[in-house]
């Protein structure tokens, strides 16, 4: 046998391995390593690093600062949109759809809405209207003469304003326009009354876009529609249409989509950032070129403010490296002492001192674990010396069911010779019954057996209650061939003789319906006393600890069927029962269909 002095002359010897091997030592100069390589090679990263963190933050927050530009500009596209189609709006607007109306008429009420358009705004330059008749009537700013509008007007004829965009950029005398066309229609007709085309120059576009970017050091490009017309751009020199495709990711919804690329404008680096995003159908694109000198400055000055920073958090990583070793190997060490001890089977072991971290619940989990193992130990020799009084008990009550069936057999015998056929069938009935119960070789049988056995059952229990107690058995053919546990029938029935029959009115009917569909369904009903619903919630509450056996429950009953139910199909297995005394009381099982092997 082991003793404490052997137990503690085995843990000094350890010592010395563990000296040599220190945990401690080795969490000391590792967590060192690992915490001070870092900051001596980010000193020589840092400037990159910061670059790079500096370059995402500036990324983020020109792509924040592109969605807004991209509101502003879709308000305005909005405002432009609202002033084409507010001629509905007047009362006058009867004078296009009528045909009878006054040529005078019509040309007054067209001429003042295109002079309101046109001084609605200091950017529009022109407004042109299209009838139906391909009439024209426009108001266009003074310097723009009558030839230089036909090269930015769209077709008079109406078999082409199906194709015009409804926004589109023009060009005209080296300056761009952008167009808004809008058909009006006379609703709810649908017929066409005109095309109207609005100009407006891109004064209002700079304004809105002269606090998204600073004109000395960054440039601001606008495109629309699919083919990427250029709209707008800060710089007097024009980029290849190339670039806009290859790097911008084009939308095809209504949700706005961002990006940016690494490039070179004007023999500059630096990134271009982007958002794409939709107006109605139109696309609207805008990018902004940021150049590298802008983030390099700011890397330089966080660089050396790193330096510092990173000098202070050295000495305190240092100071926190040996504490966090130190606590760390404290209780590895008495938790290898305690396993010592559970080696040598003592399980007895003195509580630590509670700690909430992951140690502390490894420490509390090995104690628990101790004490468990010594709880099961005792309990499994319980068990064995509970087993075998079981067994010994049970060979005391064992009867030989071949005995008892032939002994059965010669009083039935008997009962046919004295001309007594009723009890010879009751005699019969009881040997099949008490066969097939103490058939103890198999756990399940098929569904006609088990049904067999419950009718012998029965047909007994009506020959003892006379004419007081009746019952029926359905089946659905199909459900015959079910493998099921044995004896799930008869504690169920017996039950409802028990309680529901003889503590009631001592008379009454039970019916046993079993059918099935996707699974097997097992009614068993009677008219008995019942079962008050506080009863029944306080059965469902028991089945659902799930313990097949008490300690205080004996036989077979209703709960021990459900039980064993459970256990035999799992989830697969669901009950019900409901209740209305006098009248039907009823429990259902549902169980899975399996069918007998061939």
């Amino acid at each position: 046998m082991y003793t404490l002095k052997k137990i503690q002359s085995g843990l000094k010897s350890e010592a010395k391995p563990i000296y040599k091997k220190s945990l401690f030592i080795k969490l000391l100069v590792w967590m060192l390593l690992v915490t001070t390589i870092p900051f001596i090679l980010s000193n020589i990263i840092s400037y990159r690093s910061s670059y790079r963190s500096l370059q995402n933050q500036v990324i983020e927050l020109n792509r924040g600062t592109l969605l807004i530009g991209m509101e502003n500009m879709k308000k305005y596209l909005q405002e432009l949109n609202l002033m084409s189609v507010s001629w509905y709006s007047g009362e006058d607007m009867a004078a296009l759809s009528r045909k009878n109306t006054d040529v005078y008429e019509r040309y007054t009420f067209i001429q003042r809405n295109l002079s309101d358009l046109y001084s609605r705004r200091h950017e529009i330059k022109i407004v042109n209207f299209y009838s139906a008749d391909a009439e024209q009537q426009y108001e266009s700013d003074d310097s723009i003469s009558y030839d230089a509008l036909g090269d930015v007007l769209p077709p008079a004829d109406m078999r082409q304003w199906d194709r015009l965009p409804g926004y589109e950029v023009r060009q005209l005398g080296g300056e761009r326009l952008l167009a808004v066309h809008k058909k009006l229609i006379d609703y709810p007709k649908s017929t066409l009354l005109g095309l109207l085309s609005i100009y407006v120059s891109l004064d209002e576009v700079e304004s809105l876009n002269q606090l998204l970017f600073d004109r000395s050091l960054e440039t601001m490009f606008m495109y629309i529609n699919t083919d990427n017309q250029l709209l707008y751009t800060s710089s007097a020199s024009l980029p290849s249409p190339k670039w806009m495709g290859e790097n911008v990711i084009a939308t095809d919804n209504d949700t706005a989509k961002q990006g940016y690329w690494f490039g070179e404008w004007e023999g500059k680096q630096g990134v271009y950032v982007y958002a794409s995003d939709h107006y109605l159908d139109l696309p609207l694109t805008i990018i902004k070129f940021i150049p590298s000198t802008v983030m390099n400055e700011s890397a330089k000055q966080t660089l050396s403010r790193s330096i510092a920073i990173q000098l202070v958090a050295l000495v305190c990583i240092v100071i926190l490296a040996f504490v966090l070793s130190y606590s760390t190997i404290v209780p590895i060490k008495r938790l290898v002492r305690s396993i010592s001890y559970v080696e040598l089977g003592i399980f007895d072991i003195a509580p630590t001192v509670s700690r909430e971290d992951e140690l502390g619940i490894l420490e509390r989990r090995f104690e628990l674990m101790v004490h468990n193992l010594k709880r099961l130990i005792v309990n499994e020799y319980q068990q064995k010396l509970e087993i075998s009084t079981a067994r010994l008990k049970m060979l005391q009550a064992q009867i030989n069911p071949h005995f008892l069936y032939n002994a059965l057999q010669s009083i039935s015998t008997e009962a046919m010779r004295h001309q007594a056929e009723e009890v010879s069938d009751r005699i019969t009935e009881l040997g099949f019954i008490l066969r097939y119960s103490m058939d103890m070789s198999k756990e399940t049988v098929p569904l006609e057996q088990e049904l067999d056995h419950i009718g012998h059952y029965l047909s007994l229990q009506e020959n003892r209650f006379r004419k007081k107690l009746t019952y029926q058995i359905s089946c659905d053919p199909a459900a015959l061939s079910a493998i099921v546990p044995k004896m799930i029938l008869q504690p169920i029935v017996e039950n409802s003789i028990i309680h529901g029959i003889e503590n009631g009115t001592g008379k009454g009917r039970i019916e046993v319906d079993i059918k099935r569909d996707s699974r097997l369904v097992i009614s068993i009903s009677d008219n008995g006393k019942g079962m008050k619903h506080e009863e029944i919630e306080a059965m469902k509450a028991r089945y659902a600890k799930h313990k097949v056996l008490e300690q205080d429950e004996g036989g077979i009953g209703l709960m021990n069927v459900l039980q064993r139910l459970w256990l035999q199909f799992g989830d697969d297995f669901h009950w019900e029962m409901t209740s209305l005394p006098y009248e039907k009381t009823q429990i259902r099982l549902m169980i899975h269909f399996k069918e007998e092997e061939a």
